[in-house]
Order: structure tokens, then sequence, then C-alpha cells
């Protein structure tokens, strides 16, 4: 039995009775496309087909984030966020350095741990990491930090701090050879892991992950909460021979190896686009929503050890149940199955449960597959089942979304939408849910090379109960994001938050109000209140 400490006993009697209603709020989004000074698309064919990715995070200080947008054959465009706290999402064009061709997506990640956000940039051809100066302005550091970029068509991302490691070790993912566009299948190429050099700052030769099944999607994940990740890769069947879904045990100063049948890894092979982590159910380990073509994934740890023991790499599906298959369209009159890319768990309403944004569309008028294809914004019930709500939501747009960002972007304790559209224009929406719970947002801050704590847990305690979430640098498809972390509290006032630090125990509680921005630092037990600047 799990007992309650005196300072969580406070919590509940102090907060009352709140709790989610039995029928979830039903959230609400307004698009604001045409009035935000967002006019990116992603174009082009055949190596453009996947791909499609938006990076959120604040580069020059001011706490919104800001985000840049691949654009496919054009170049991807960066956009500064100009708005103010709770009105419309506006944001402002500016050169910044990353204005690439070929770029397929993007993820923020403090490579030097200068407390400036870098970004590497995926493309069709060679990828390239560049080192933010200041003010949202970046430069080239593939030779500085000795990171190969390649020249294959990459389509996946996942960084971690190993432990010990003053720098970070960054996986790609690689799809098909794109030279073989007449027959493509059997083509995968390898993935590549860059670890850290000896003795120095940067990175060394990149080992290749063999074998290789074309991914759309990779995560470091601590997924049996052993204080170490190991890396998910969602693989994509359309391309690949005798592949399936696949997770490397990674450990400092080893070499990657593959889990395997005898470890008790279960054989499965779907089309692979999309990852997200998130404990839904109150467990300590966390579900993995995996997006493909047809019905989607929702896998979490088959028969988990009751007696403190290691736990098996062997997940059973829920996604039936749950109610979250997504296998066809919900609306409109096409019945065939859909394609699902990026995937994320959000609370949308703030009633203290995690809810399941999906973006669909088709690959490029695949005949067997839906082309009228909306979106899907699953939420989350107090049984644990899902309930569609895009079309009430607003958000079930049937144009051929890829990558998408759920982020907080007027800091008014709701959580919006950019989704990136394949042929047609990036759309936005703002949240605008009536009778929304109350909210926190936390931001972690770590001394050291790892500064904002890439891999820590994150335990929210309130009456509703206990949200855990992992801090991850990857995943989705080919879309990042680094900032704030959001958390619906529903009815309560207050809230606690533990961290589990990198490779370290849970700290002792910090204790936050509802509607608070809290900067949690690991050198301090209090948490620093933070408003937004406008």
């Amino acid at each position: 039995m799990r007992t309650i400490a005196p300072g969580v006993a406070a919590l509940l009697l102090l907060a009352g009775n709140a709790q989610a209603g039995d029928t979830p709020v039903v959230p609400r989004f307004t698009e604001e496309t045409q009035g935000s000074g967002i006019d990116s698309v992603y174009t082009g064919e055949w190596q453009y087909m996947v791909g499609g990715g938006v990076a959120a995070f604040d580069c020059n200080g001011d706490g919104f984030e800001d985000v840049l947008i691949a654009g496919g054959e054009k170049p991807a465009t960066f956009y500064v966020n100009r708005s103010s706290k709770g009105g419309e999402l506006k944001f402002e064009k500016q050169r910044s350095g990353l204005e690439f061709d070929a770029v397929t997506g993007a993820y923020p990640i403090d490579i030097d741990g200068d407390g400036i956000m870098d970004v590497v940039v995926l493309r069709v051809g060679e990828n390239i990491v560049m080192k933010g100066t200041g003010n949202c302005q970046f430069t080239r550091a593939n030779e500085a930090w000795g990171f190969a970029g390649g020249d294959g068509w990459s389509t996946a991302y996942a960084a971690e701090w190993e432990k010990g490691s003053d720098w970070p070790t960054i996986a790609i993912g690689n799809y098909i050879d794109r030279t073989q566009e007449l027959e493509p299948w059997g083509s995968c190429t390898p993935n590549v892991l860059q670890r850290p050099k000896q003795g120095g700052k940067g990175f060394a030769a990149p080992i290749e992950l063999k074998p290789s099944y074309c991914p759309l999607s990779m995560l470091f994940t601590d997924w049996n909460n052993s204080g170490t990740a190991d890396l998910r890769v969602a693989d994509d069947r359309e391309y690949y021979e005798g592949g399936q879904e696949q997770m490397w045990q990674v450990r400092p100063g080893q070499p990657p190896k593959l889990y395997t049948k005898d470890d008790g890894w279960a054989y499965l092979r779907i089309w692979g686009m999309g990852l997200a982590g998130y404990d839904l159910d109150g467990d300590g380990y966390q579900e993995y929503a995996i997006t493909s073509m047809a019905d989607n994934k929702l896998q979490t740890l088959k028969d988990p050890p009751k007696d403190g023991s290691a736990p098996r790499p062997t997940f059973k599906d829920v996604a039936w149940p749950k109610g979250v298959t997504a296998h066809r369209p919900f609306e409109g009159s096409d019945l065939r199955p859909s394609t699902a890319w990026h995937v994320d768990f959000q609370d949308v309403n703030n009633d203290g449960l995690a809810d399941l944004f999906i973006a669909k569309g088709n690959v490029s008028e695949m005949p067997d597959f839906a082309m009228k294809d909306p979106n899907n914004l699953l939420v989350q019930g107090k049984d644990g089942k899902f309930i569609e709500m895009a079309d009430k939501a607003g958000v079930d747009s049937t144009a051929t979304s890829r990558g998408a960002a759920l982020v907080d972007f007027n800091l008014d304790g709701l959580v919006d939408l950019i989704v990136v559209n394949r042929n047609s224009p990036t759309q936005v929406w703002r949240n605008v849910t009536q009778g929304a719970g109350n909210w926190v947002e936390a931001r972690l801050a770590e001394p050291g090379a790892n500064v904002d704590a890439i891999g820590a847990m994150v335990e929210v305690k309130t009456p509703l109960g206990r949200q855990t979430r992992e801090v991850v640098s990857g995943g989705g498809h080919v879309s990042g994001q680094a900032g704030w972390l959001h958390f619906g509290i529903g009815d309560a006032r207050n809230a606690e938050i533990r961290v589990r630090w990198p490779g370290e125990d849970w700290s002792k509680p910090y204790a936050v109000e509802a509607g608070e921005f809290a900067i949690l630092d690991k050198s301090s037990t209090t948490a620093t209140a933070w408003s937004p600047p406008r």
C-alpha cells in the first residue's frame, strides 16, 4: 500500500473534493491561421511524402515559444512569437540562419549547455546542427562539434545525456535510399548513433544501428524506471524487409544492443510513424502511443512486477479498450483506413487527465487509404477511456497533416495547436475552452551540461491523483518542443511537484500554486514563480 506523506494529506484537505466530471469538459479551439502571421507550406513530392515538422522553443528569453516550420522543397521558415498573455496568437517571420531547403523536421536542444537553445535540423541530404548565439540567431556547428550530417533521407531523431557525460548522445533515423525511387522496397538506410567523444566536448564518429528499418520516429525513454533510457524506434513496414518495431538498449561505455524475443520484446510490424509516452494510469510506468496506417497502438507493460524487480520489455496493446485505435475517419463518408503521423499527450481541458492528439493525412494519394482524414483529438475520461472530440473542438481539419506542436503559445494556461500540412498552409488554433480546469506549468533547470534536465521525470500531485511525464528530446513525427511542461489540475488550488533528476532519486516536493509558471531549479528546494512579460 502506498502511504501518503503529511504534506500531501494537507494538500488534499486544502483542495477539497475537486475532481473532473464524469463527462469531460469539451475543449474548444478557434482557428487563427489567417491573422497569426504564419504562412508556411510544406511542399514537395517523393522525398517529402513523409516529414513536415515544426519545432517550438524559446530563443529570445521572453518565455513565449517561437517556431521553426519545415518547408520541404522550399526553405524552412522561422517565426518569433509576438503573442501576449491570453491574447490572439501572433507570430512574426524573422531571418534566423535556420532557413535551409530540404528540411523534413527539427528538434530544439541545448547541446553545449550554455543556456541558449540549439537546433538539430533534419534534411533530405546533410543534417545540420545549428548553435544558438542569442536573440534567435543560429550558426552552423557541424565541424566545430564533430557532428556527422550524412547524406541520407532523415526522418527521426532522439537525444539523451548518458550518465556521466557532459555532451548529449544523438540518434538519427534514416529512411529509404532516395535514389531508388522506382524500386524503394528493401532499401532502408542505416540509422546512426553519435555519442560524445572521449575527453572533451563534441561528438565521436557515428555508430550504425543495424538492422535499420526505415524509422519515422525515435524516442529515448526510461520505460522501466531504471533511471537509464533506452531507444524506442517506430519503423515503417511499407519499405523494410524482415523488419519490426525496435528498442535498443543503450548503456554508457557499451555498444548498443537490440532487445530481442529472448529479452521479452514482442514482435510487431506496423507502419510506425509517431511515438509519444505518458504514464496514463499512475502505476509509475509509461504507456506509449504509436501511430500507423490503419489502427494505432497504445502499449502498456504486460504484467509489471509488484515485488520491485526489473520488468521485461514486454508490452500489450490496449488501444481498443481505451478507444484510441483511430483506425478510420470518425466523420465523413470515406470509410477507408486512416494514415496517422504526429502524436502527443497533452491535457487540453485542464481536468488533470492527459488527452491525445493525432495528425492525419494520406501519404500521397494512396488509393487504399482515406483521402479526407480528419485529425483526432481524443479526450480522456475519468474511466481512462478516450472520447473523440476533434469535431466539437474545431480541430478536425482534413488537410494532409504531418507534424504538429501542442504548446501554450500565449501563456494563458491552455494548450494551443499548430499543425503542418503537406502541400497546403500550416494551420494555427488557439485554445479558448470555457470551463477548463486550473493548471500549472513548470520548467526545469539543472546545473552542468544537461541544463534542461533531458531524461528527468516530473510528477504532479493533486487531489485528482498523480500525473507523471518524462522530459524528452525526440518522438512525435519530426517535431520537437522544448519549454514549459503543462499540467491541468482540475479544481485544485495548488499542487506538489517532484522531480526525478537524471540519474538520481526523486526530489522533495516543490509547492506550486494554481495558475503559476514555476521554475524548478535542482539547486533549490523551492519553486521560483515566473510571470509573462506581456
